[in-house]
């Protein structure tokens, strides 16, 4: 049996008509803006996609770039103007933030009803309640790939592979809620029996930043990667 190819980038232009239609019918352009903090190559090379895909959807963006060395109250600051911005409807604070400065207090000053990412603790705890949020956006894409794919979901094993904010942790609490039900098992890079684990699961969710980590023989026949 040949491997079957989940298509992220198809999906995502799909979703991006989707968007643009539903822009055109809000009566107002909406807004998103971005705070980046030095030049990390993945971060702006990340940055930058974002504006391309406001441009492509007729979203209006608005962008604010910091020198490596800004104080955590100049970012602050940033994220403060961002607040009160009323054409700016949603912004993210591009992580990681400079050694130094306190990730979360930055993140925690951003209004939670702006926070594009999901990350303000507001908006995280609604998701452990499985209560209506702004739901992170990379495990969000994740379910969409899977639901795009019609990949059911219910009663499988599912083994995630990374415990950071951004993807790991909310993404085991996105998957394991009831609307799909799957039986989540979140890895990180303390666990012993990775491999074992690999070789008996449904689904593999590999979310620790590192390509080509995942090998052929680490995993069943039929299993499900992304």
């Amino acid at each position: 049996m040949s491997a079957q190819i989940l298509d992220g980038k198809a999906l995502a232009q799909k979703i991006k008509l989707e968007i643009a239609t539903q822009v055109k019918s809000l009566g107002r352009q909406p807004g998103l803006g971005t705070i980046l903090v030095g030049d990390d190559p993945g971060s702006v090379s990340y940055v930058a996609g974002k504006h391309r895909d406001c441009a492509e959807v007729g979203i209006a963006s608005i962008r604010i770039d910091l020198p490596a060395n800004s104080s955590e109250v100049e970012i602050l600051q940033a994220v403060a103007q961002l607040n009160k911005e009323a054409n700016c409807t949603g912004f993210i604070v591009q992580l990681p933030l400079p050694k130094g400065v306190d990730a979360h207090k930055v993140l925690t000053s951003v209004d939670p009803a702006k926070d594009a990412d999901g990350l303000h603790p507001t908006n995280l705890g609604n998701l452990v309640l499985d209560k209506p949020s702004i739901t992170p956006c990379t495990p969000k894409a994740i379910l969409a790939l899977l639901t795009e794919y019609k990949i059911d979901l219910v009663g499988k094993s599912v083994l995630i592979i990374g415990r950071g904010t951004t993807v790991g942790r909310p993404l085991s609490i996105l998957l394991s809620q009831k609307a799909t039900n799957a039986t989540v098992t979140l890895a990180h890079t303390a666990t012993k029996n990775l491999t074992e684990l690999m070789k008996s699961t449904d689904v593999i969710i590999a979310a620790i930043g590192k390509s080509h980590f995942i090998k052929p023989e680490m995993i069943k026949n039929g299993a499900v990667v992304i």
